[in-house]
């Protein structure tokens, strides 16, 4: 098929005419100037505190047998300090606002610094000691992440009113840009609104094209995208899998001169960034992918976290798990506990530990309510199902319900993020794609729990369990516990 046939209405390949948009002032540039604020802030209070903490009312430092003002030692790591997050692109647009590599990079940009700064200390005969920097490292680099961390709540509570958005215009085959807008609109908080979408007129879907996700957005064909992107201040062109080579060349040059990010959404579908490594050749670059591990020292190290973490929630929540007990035994008078054979790593059946937050035959009911619900069986639930109690809706709305799953975790049917944990008869029904989810441990938690719950699809609860299991990791469970904490508090998606 020739390129020219490939949009529509307009045949031909895109003018090569580039585009200028004026610098005007939006949101990146007013988040920028509070994260510089807050960077120099949280270092000019750490470099404070922990002078004052070691040298007490001392004014002097000795360098090279001169005594220098402490102001200005104090400033001179200070600036240094904040020049190194400068110079590591911790503040860049493409990392700050959401997922982990802001974070990353403020640790490394930190450590950075104070590699820079000790070699500096010590050439220069400086008289600060080695606990000054072991206090200043760990107090500045917390206090930086966390003006970082705040900094980011105000942006996504401001997303979550419409504004501090990029506009974006999503180009591709149908069904590759449908799955794309739907990803960027459910990740609000990533700030990339799609206002158009220009497609591939070979593989024009009606059906598609009249779904949730693409109905209201306006269809441009390719020719038209660079007078779209001046009117409508459009900021960032994404382009889905189906673009021809010289078509995403040609539209690379017409943006190459204005402000407008032009962002490829790769075709290895579920791959994270991390297990994707480029190697430049003469004439080809070629992207390879790092094999998942499910066995060897990272899991050692999983198994170990998840222990510890048991243990000391175990701990810490026992008055709650004595209140839940009580209220739950109060109500009917039947088992504290609701225990069940669900299917673990490996397909090796295991016992699940719950608060019980249904009647007492709500088993024996399961059957005839998969048959009245259609007869699909895998990850069956009713929203207002009518054997849960009324304690248990209580439990359910912010998952209290779950917390006997620590002793299952100890045990070691469980994690603490994974998979959600399934029981035979939806494994059953488990395609070759979804038994991947049987490589590791179920989790109390998992991508599934942070992206809708219980409100996700089957598609979509599979799809976010076979990422995890791809693309797991300690720093990324870590993340998923932190987001399940807000998840629950606002109790969305429970039922």
């Amino acid at each position: 098929m020739a390129v020219e046939e490939l949009f529509a209405p307009h045949t031909g390949l895109i003018p090569v005419e580039r585009i200028h948009l004026s610098r005007s002032r939006n949101w990146y540039d007013r988040y920028h100037i509070a994260l510089c604020a807050s960077d120099a802030v949280a270092i000019t209070t750490a470099v404070v505190a922990t002078y004052m903490w070691r040298f007490g009312e001392r004014l002097h430092v000795s360098v090279a047998d001169t005594a220098l003002p402490y102001v200005v030692v104090a400033a001179s790591i200070a600036l240094l300090w904040w020049l190194v997050l400068t110079a590591r692109d911790t503040r860049a647009r493409g990392v700050v606002g959401g997922g982990l590599e802001e974070y990353r990079r403020v640790i490394n940009a930190s450590l950075y610094a104070f590699a820079g700064i000790a070699i500096a200390a010590y050439l220069m005969g400086a008289e600060i000691s080695r606990q000054f920097f072991l206090v200043l490292l760990p107090l500045g680099t917390f206090l930086v992440l966390f003006g970082r961390w705040a900094s980011r709540q105000v942006l996504h509570r401001r997303r979550g009113m419409g504004g501090a958005f990029t506009p974006t215009i999503v180009v591709g085959a149908t069904d590759a840009v449908r799955d794309v807008v739907r990803d960027l609109r459910r990740n609000g908080n990533a700030g990339y609104r799609p206002v158009a979408v220009a497609l591939r007129q070979s593989e024009s879907n009606t059906a598609i094209m009249a779904s949730p996700e693409m109905a209201d957005l306006p269809v441009i064909d390719l020719a038209s995208i660079v007078r779209h992107v001046a009117e409508h201040r459009v900021r960032a062109v994404v382009v889905a899998p189906g673009l021809p080579g010289p078509v995403v060349r040609q539209l690379a040059w017409q943006l190459e001169n204005s402000l407008v990010r032009l962002m490829f959404v790769p075709s290895l579908v579920d791959v994270a960034g991390p297990r994707m490594t480029v190697h430049q050749m003469q004439d080809l670059s070629l992207v390879s992918v790092d094999l998942p591990k499910y066995s060897g020292w990272n899991h050692a190290l999983k198994r170990a976290f998840d222990l510890v973490f048991s243990i000391v929630a175990l701990v810490l929540l026992t008055p709650v798990l004595v209140v839940v007990a009580v209220l739950v035994k109060s109500e009917d008078g039947g088992p504290v506990i609701f225990r069940q054979e669900r299917i673990g790593a490996n397909g090796e059946p295991f016992v699940i530990h719950k608060f019980r937050t249904m009647c007492v035959d709500a088993e024996a009911r399961i059957d005839a309510m998969i048959v009245a619900a259609g007869g699909q069986a895998l990850l069956f639930k009713v929203e207002d199902d009518p054997r849960i109690t009324k304690i248990g809706k209580v439990l359910r709305k912010f998952s209290l319900d779950e917390l006997p799953q620590f002793w299952t975790v100890l045990r070691g049917g469980m994690s603490i993020v994974g998979p959600r944990p399934q029981v035979a008869r939806e494994v059953a029904e488990y395609s070759n794609a979804a038994q991947r989810r049987l490589l590791i441990k179920p989790g109390i938690t998992g991508l599934w729990q942070v992206n809708g719950r219980s409100s996700l699809s089957v598609e979509d609860s599979i799809r976010f369990d076979l990422r995890y299991v791809e693309n797991w990791s300690l720093i990324g469970d870590l993340t998923i516990i932190l987001r399940t904490v807000r998840v629950v508090l606002h109790s969305s998606g429970a039922y």
